[in-house]
């Protein structure tokens, strides 16, 4: 493919002073974007900005906290009109053991990482959806989506942005606003702190940079909603995958030691595992109606029981938190109710205590984690689980999205969260007993328009609870998530909040079997409960692809490479559960090195030519990835009928005849994508509007199949410099894609004009008839046909892949300085080598220089001269007695056979 150019782009890349955010930088300002470089060391920006000036790019400074996005943005519009992409790239670390982690820890990381990039986003939002363009690319790490021991603050903050990013694509799509996430693996002065000298040297800014060049180009990959891992040259793709999971009678029996017995079908990826991206992510009647067949539930043994624990429940005055705070107290648990509402809490505690069980208010904010866990110690002595279940909701499209409305859903559900537990984690550390369980939400798994604050909120959650499993485990505290669809939130509306097997009361037992004595090992598991179905949800990764460490990575060999990439089905995918297991696979391509650019060798290159300047050598090494080509009789026939094959020359135009065929210049045709994808931005001044196509060869080198699958392998051939002009010289080999027989073999050459003066070579080698000049015998041809082509012939012959408007507009061709649309080449050179094929038979290859223009509906005359099995050729246009082929010839298969016996 060509260059991806962000000529016209502004693009925004916060925390840009080193590291990612000045690899990000420098490789969009060399591909022509205007970059605004925001970092808060002024010095550390200017110098980043002073090095793409000076490389002849254009970028400015801007030193303002990323809390501030406006003063970000505001840059951005005043420097250079305006802002299309954004890459919220801005990181610090706090790293601490969570005992030893203080608030301001915590809060600094919220703050920049996700408070940063809801700011910066939020601003530049407006204009992407006034332009009706915009990206943003946000910034998580493995710590994020596995979490990491010390990292409790890191890794909440940059699971949040995952959930952040899915709403933001989802509510963005419609102003072709796409978000998505990248988690870099890669040295900057934040990794320098945790990472070994000879690990970072793998790591470089630059395996990055180019992916996030290639998502973000508006002809590049589409990532949209998409989480990628990236780092020393591999990438893949992550989603989600939930086993099928296990269902239950929605009953008096559907209690913990019911899922504790069934708790291996529950966990259980090996059978029919599901892929949901998006919501709805199930069919919540579909689920009532399976759970409605279970005739009973077994209980496990010993039966789960909560004498002598005490539980906290937050957010318990109602719904939900009432139906784990009675679950408790009947299960014999000291209850406390935590609930902001006193009446609430307190209509709860007598509830319990009228039942015969034990329980205290704590009527005071979740985030009062202190003040709750004091409750605890005064009236029962100690504590034991965590339920962390307050929250509370601010729907809003994101362009009306408060500052206040964000703040309020981060501290109700993420910060509380940290409160609580960080309260409760002395006495567990003490006790070597703890439980926790914390409340996610499918908003935090695949984002939910108008609920970016909750989305983010709920997937930092996922974040923090894996890391507080990573370091409780050795304690014996024990952390897990789930995810609930319980009431009016279980899908089936207001209308269901009469069905029984979605009431609140069901989804308690899968909390309590996660925080009893009787979980001894899951921890940092993801669980989803509704209506009666319980499952587990885990990462899986795709495959990927891992390039070359010794080779310059760029963002064009990574969109030839994205169906690697994101290749879930290929047989490859894995499931890494931690931070080291998901490293592992990064680590493995770190030996991944091209041995023939390691050594210099040009085995792999064999076009290669010891005259060739430097910048040639190299683009002669580029080897873009194979373009598939499939078709039909149907599409022979569109081709045969585009070249002016008749109704009454039915073995061009009727599948079925006997000796139904391709005409054989049908060659051009499975090649022109691949041909045409060859990148030339390697010559000086390129300018595709200056490339004329000068000459095609086509060779046959097999029994041209009237259907087929084939795949085509582009490479340069041939450069030459002219002066002023570039001649280039395409090759592509056209296999049948399941026997890798090769089918055709085309030559193309271009010439480029104002490309010339790079140094090159200035006459080519002999290729044989591809390169001949052909020159017309001085004797009259031996044979000349004519034939009228019709007004429609280029209307026509684009229905074969011709997408250029040059030969269907009539604006285009007058910009073009054409009276009317005129025929594409290929499609004369088809013309003239039917008359080749009908006057002399069948050729091997075939070869045309292109001279003119030709108008549809003007008469083509083909003259021909054979000598021996080569038949020389000029094509004219007779109403202008103009050439249109010149130094043209095709080779014949057998050049004494009898043409009107096969014709």
């Amino acid at each position: 493919m060509s260059q991806l150019s962000f000529t016209g782009h502004t693009v925004i890349v916060t925390g840009a002073g080193g590291g990612l955010g000045k690899a990000y930088s420098l490789l969009f300002a060399s591909r022509g974007a205007n970059v605004v470089v925001n970092d808060v060391s002024q010095a550390a920006a200017q110098k980043v900005v002073d090095e793409i000036t000076k490389a002849g790019g254009k970028a400015v400074t801007n030193s303002a906290s990323v809390t501030d996005g406006e003063a970000v943005i505001k840059t951005a519009v005043e420097a250079f009109g305006g802002v299309t992409i954004l890459i919220n790239n801005a990181g610090i670390l706090r790293d601490k053991g969570f005992k030893n982690m203080s608030d301001q820890e915590w809060d600094q990381i919220m703050a920049v990482h996700l408070k940063g990039s809801y700011s910066c986003a939020k601003a530049a939002w407006p204009i992407f959806q006034k332009q009706g363009f915009g990206r943003i690319v946000n910034t998580a790490s493995a710590a994020g989506l596995y979490g990491n021991f010390g990292q409790a603050n890191y890794s909440a903050a940059k699971m949040g942005l995952v959930g952040f990013t899915k709403a933001l694509a989802a509510e963005g799509a419609r102003f072709n606003i796409k978000a998505m996430v990248v988690a870099p693996m890669a040295a900057s002065a934040m990794t320098e702190t945790i990472m070994p000298p000879e690990m970072l040297a793998n790591l470089k800014p630059e395996f990055v940079a180019p992916f996030v060049l290639a998502i973000t180009h508006p002809e590049g990959a589409d990532a949209n909603g998409r989480i990628f891992e990236v780092g020393a040259g591999f990438i893949a793709e992550i989603r989600w995958e939930r086993s099928k999971g296990q269902y239950f009678k929605t009953d008096k029996t559907f209690t913990p030691s019911a899922v504790q017995e069934k708790w291996e079908q529950i966990t259980d990826f090996d059978t029919d595992p599901e892929h949901p991206q998006t919501l709805p992510d199930f069919d919540i009647k579909a689920k009532i109606e399976e759970s409605s067949k279970v005739s009973e539930n077994p209980q496990g043994s010993p039966e789960v029981h909560f004498d002598g624990k005490t539980v906290i429940v937050t957010g318990a005055g109602s719904a939900l938190g009432r139906a784990y705070a009675l679950q408790y107290a009947r299960l014999g648990g000291n209850v406390v109710v935590n609930d902001v509402n006193q009446k609430a809490a307190q209509a709860i505690v007598d509830e319990i205590t009228k039942a015969g069980g034990k329980a205290v208010a704590a009527v005071t904010s979740a985030e009062d984690g202190e003040g709750i866990v004091k409750v605890a110690l005064d009236k029962f002595g100690g504590a034991h689980v965590l339920v962390a279940n307050a929250g509370v909701a601010r729907p809003s499209a994101f362009e009306k999205l408060s500052e206040k409305d964000w703040d309020d859903v981060l501290a109700v559900h993420l910060r509380a969260t940290y409160k609580c537990a960080k309260a409760l984690w002395p006495i567990f550390l003490k006790q070597k007993y703890g439980r926790i369980v914390t409340m996610g939400s499918q908003a935090g798994l695949y984002g939910l328009p108008g609920l970016a604050n909750y989305s983010t909120a709920k997937a930092g959650i996922l974040g923090f609870t894996k890391t507080l499993a990573i370091e409780g485990k050795k304690y014996n505290i024990i952390a897990n998530v789930v995810i609930p669809s319980a009431g009016t939130a279980a899908g089936l509306g207001r209308s269901g909040i009469n069905v029984e097997a979605v009431k609140e009361e069901y989804v308690a037992p899968l909390v309590g079997y996660l925080s009893s004595d009787s979980n001894e090992e899951t921890t940092g598991g993801i669980f989803q409960v509704a209506g009666g179905w319980i499952a587990q949800i885990r990462w899986q990764r795709a495959g990927g692809h891992g390039f070359p460490v010794n080779h310059p990575l760029q963002p064009e060999h990574i969109v030839a490479k994205w169906k690697l990439i994101t290749d879930f089905d290929d047989d490859r995918a894995t499931n890494p559960g931690s931070t080291q297991e998901a490293f592992m696979q990064i680590a493995e391509n770190f030996g991944n090195v091209d041995e023939d650019a390691a050594s210099g060798s040009d085995s792999n290159n064999p076009y290669a030519d010891p005259e060739d300047p430097e910048v040639i050598a190299n683009a002669k090494k580029e080897v873009e990835e194979p373009v598939e080509f499939s078709y039909t009789e149907r599409d022979v026939i569109l081709y045969n009928l585009g070249i002016g094959a008749t109704e009454q020359e039915l073995q061009w135009t009727y599948e079925n005849h006997e000796e139904f065929a391709a005409l054989p210049t049908f060659g051009v045709i499975p090649q022109f994508q691949a041909s045409a994808g060859l990148s030339f931005d390697f010559l000086p001044n390129f300018n595709p509007a200056k490339l004329l196509h000068g000459e095609q060869y086509l060779a046959i080198k097999a029994p041209i199949p009237t259907s087929g699958e084939l795949v085509n392998e582009a490479r340069l051939m041939e450069v030459l410099d002219k002066g002023k002009a570039a001649a280039v010289t395409a090759i592509v080999e056209t296999k049948d894609k399941h026997s890798g027989k090769v089918i055709f073999e085309n030559q193309s050459t271009v010439f480029i004009r104002g490309s010339g003066g790079f140094g090159g070579k200035r006459t080519g080698k002999d290729r044989g008839p591809a390169s001949a000049e052909n020159p017309p015998p001085k004797r009259k041809p031996d044979a000349v046909v004519e034939e009228k082509t019709l007004p429609i012939q280029a209307a026509l012959y684009r229905l074969s892949g011709d997408t250029n408007p040059l030969h269907i507009l009539p604006e285009f061709a007058a910009v073009g300085g054409f009276d009317k649309p005129i025929l594409h080449g290929l499609c004369s050179m088809g013309i003239s080598g039917k008359h080749v094929l009908k006057t002399f038979g069948e050729y091997k290859d075939i070869k045309v220089r292109f001279a003119g223009v030709v108008y549809p509906g003007e008469t083509l005359v083909t003259e021909m001269w054979k000598d021996g099995d080569k038949v020389t050729f000029t094509t004219k246009v007779k109403e202008r007695n103009t050439t249109v082929l010149a130094a043209a010839a095709a080779t014949l298969v057998n050049p004494g056979a009898s043409v009107k016996a096969k014709l």
